[in-house]
């Protein structure tokens, strides 16, 4: 019995030191809790009185800030993201200041976005085409940054640098480009699980960039058109304005002229593949190339087949490929996804270096419809023209990836979605061919990529012939064939002035998927000829229309869709600008 009361009295004890040390602690968290009270409550008061003096003596900043981001596609980011950098948004004195500001904010995104990248490809245990996927992202992400700063660039010598509607379709065109690289970033990784899970982890970056540039591009179009409109600017204004006198558009000089139409041309090196020339294959030629010039640098690629993947990176500028005929001059690669390429990095030839011209080429993908995307040429670069080449594929033939391009009397054939991109691309006095695709597949001309409404982008298939190639024509009702579907939510394709043969199925274009863009894409026809041109089966879509008014498809030629009139004249290249 003593034993067992010592022993509650002990408990006792125990308890009541417990109890004391609980009354010790109690007390300590009272206090810290208060301290901490105050602590939030003095910080709050100091951040709301500096947030009503920064409010009341920057009422002015946030006005034009507020009013910027009303014209965005995203404008509570618009403004919290500036707002939420006092020495950006306490000096904003006109539109100018918030679009320098949103841009500023999207190249520290576009930089963190890289770090993400690099970060993921010294993971271990990623497989090559997981590797491949990094790559491209790195590649989007640098020519991203690129693509902000020159914007940048032509901001801070805004109006001042060239005529208003140049000025403003070269910044639309640059931020269009930076979004459309986001998005080819995400295109990179498959369904697979651990690719799932890479694309997982950049998904809210590369969101968070393509919003970013969104606004910059909304806002720099509100102001840009503006700015149009009280300078007294129409379509037809703008057509005459980029006019040259001998009829060229004047982004194309005058020595580039002679060298597309001259029957010979002066290179600067030869290619050839039995070794007569300076190179034996295009990719040295390319690589011994000078660095961003000015100037034209030709390269004559001689009779052969030249089995290689080249590519023309973005500091290669103003080169010219010159070929003996499409039918001589062969590029060849069988790259595509099916055997582990992306459909980016699969491309047998790849453009990014601006300028760039090519003539009597054939550029080919011979992977064959089995093996899916197998991308045959890829163009990233900007005011780059294409005459008489033969592009030849199957699925996503040719990537008409972002800027602004040219095709003059070519042929391209393919099946699914073989020509698709992102880019502000005009086809004139083309051939463009279905061919047999896969058993159960039905082909695709165009998927065209816009995804914002702002993006100056679009295909324009113009006084093109649309027909089908010999395999396809004598089973071509086993293989329905469309016009086009839509890639993005503001997919906008053209046809107007074409010979189409009765190879399209009547109702002339195809859903991607459900009711996906059906009411914000943009799809047109206009004066279109043949037995696969008429439209009383055509979709019923609110984004499609048959367009009678002369002035609305004014807006998709040359001259008006790609500033053509400013440099198709240079290229020497036979154009039309107008309709």
């Amino acid at each position: 019995m003593a034993e067992i009361l010592a022993g509650i009295s002990n408990t006792g004890k125990r308890i009541s030191a417990a109890a004391r040390n609980n009354k010790k602690l109690s007390l300590f968290l009272l206090s810290s809790f208060l301290l901490a009270t105050i602590i939030i409550a003095s910080v709050s008061g100091i951040a709301a009185s500096r947030k009503n003096s920064y409010d009341n003596s920057n009422s002015t900043s946030h006005a034009i800030l507020r009013s910027s981001c009303s014209s965005t596609q995203y404008p509570d980011l618009c403004f919290s993201s500036i707002a939420a950098a006092p020495e950006m948004a306490a000096n904003l004195t006109n539109p100018k200041d918030v679009i320098d500001a949103s841009l500023n904010l999207t190249i520290t995104a576009v930089e963190h976005t890289n770090f993400t990248i690099e970060r993921l490809l010294n993971r271990p245990g990623l497989t090559r085409r997981e590797k491949t996927a990094l790559h491209d992202c790195l590649m989007d992400v640098d020519l991203t940054l690129e693509e902000l700063h020159k914007t940048k660039e032509d901001l801070k010598m805004y109006p001042q640098k060239k005529s208003l509607p140049l000025h403003a379709d070269h910044m639309k065109i640059l931020l269009s480009a930076a979004m459309t690289n986001q998005d080819s970033c995400m295109d990179g990784f498959s369904h697979k699980k651990s690719e799932r899970e890479l694309r997982k982890e950049l998904i809210n970056s590369l969101t968070h960039v393509h919003h970013l540039c969104s606004n910059s591009l909304a806002m720099i179009c509100n102001m840009t058109d503006t700015d149009m409109l009280n300078a007294g600017y129409t379509g037809e204004r703008r057509l005459e304005e980029h006019v040259a006198e001998d009829g060229f558009p004047t982004w194309l000089s005058a020595g580039d002229r002679r060298l597309l139409q001259a029957s010979m041309v002066m290179p600067n090196v030869t290619v050839a593949a039995d070794g007569s020339g300076n190179y034996r294959n295009v990719s040295e030629a390319v690589a011994a190339a000078p660095t961003k010039s000015s100037n034209r640098y030709v390269i004559s690629i001689k009779a052969g087949v030249y089995r290689e993947n080249v590519e023309v990176p973005k500091k290669k500028t103003n080169i010219m490929f010159v070929g003996d005929g499409r039918d001589n001059t062969i590029i060849t690669g069988d790259r595509n996804v099916k055997d582990g390429s992306t459909t980016f990095n699969s491309a047998t030839v790849a453009i990014v270096g601006g300028g760039f011209l090519a003539r009597d080429i054939t550029f080919q993908n011979t992977a064959g419809p089995l093996k899916h995307q197998a991308v045959a040429l890829r163009v990233g670069s900007d005011l780059s023209a294409f005459y008489q080449c033969a592009i030849l594929a199957y699925q996503d033939t040719l990537y008409v990836h972002s800027f602004r391009q040219f095709y003059r009397s070519c042929l391209i054939a393919g099946t699914v979605d073989f020509i698709f991109g992102n880019a502000a691309v005009v086809f004139q006095d083309c051939d463009i061919l279905a061919r047999l695709p896969n058993p159960g597949q039905k082909n695709m001309v165009t998927a065209q990529g816009r995804d914002d409404p702002n993006q100056n982008t679009g295909i324009s298939i113009q006084k093109c012939r649309i027909g089908a190639t010999p395999d396809l024509e004598p089973v071509e009702s086993s293989f329905p064939t469309y016009l086009g579907r839509p890639w993005r939510e503001y997919s906008r394709t053209v046809v107007m002035q074409s010979v189409i043969s009765n190879v399209i199925n009547p109702a002339g274009w195809y859903e991607w998927n459900g009711s996906f863009a059906l009411n914000t894409l943009y799809y047109g026809e206009y004066q279109n000829t043949g037995p696969g041109a008429g439209t009383a089966n055509r979709v019923k879509w609110k984004g499609y229309r048959v367009i009678t008014n002369a002035t609305v498809a004014q807006q998709f030629t040359a001259g008006s869709f790609i500033s053509g009139s400013s440099w198709l004249g240079s290229t020497g290249f036979p154009f039309i600008l107008g309709l």
